[in-house]
């Protein structure tokens, strides 16, 4: 029997699902509104772009943020108590990364419907 609980939207044990065919209920919404709040932060999104690049240190993060660092170690802080973030030790450092492909394709294509709404390219599906 598996440890894992069953979900009529796994694909399989080592295939996960891309796609979630649901109608949102009152719980769901209010975690994905919880998710979409925390990306409505520029440097707290700035963040999060530069870890769906590949798990960062919080030097490489503080460096690419152009913020001080206390201000990017309280955004990761967050982003780690919503779940969004790992923090992993290596040595001296402390390397945060992305929990999910999920949130690695909802900021890139944050940032991508971005782009063509600042430089007017079209649309597309």
């Amino acid at each position: 029997m598996s440890s894992q609980p069953s979900s009529p939207f796994s694909v399989g044990a080592e295939e996960p699902s891309l796609v979630h065919p649901v109608t949102p209920g009152a719980e769901l919404l209010e975690n994905a509104a919880a998710t979409l709040r925390m990306l409505a932060e520029p440097t707290r999104l700035h963040l999060l772009w530069q870890l769906s690049r590949g798990p960062k240190s919080v030097t490489e993060l503080t460096a690419a943020a152009a913020v001080p660092r206390t201000v990017v170690s309280q955004h990761l802080a967050k982003l780690r108590l919503s779940g969004m973030v790992d923090a992993k030790k290596s040595g001296r450092h402390v390397i945060y990364s992305l929990h999910d492909g999920h949130l690695v394709r909802l900021i890139r294509e944050t940032i991508n419907h971005a782009d063509h709404r600042t430089t007017g390219e079209p649309f597309h599906d």
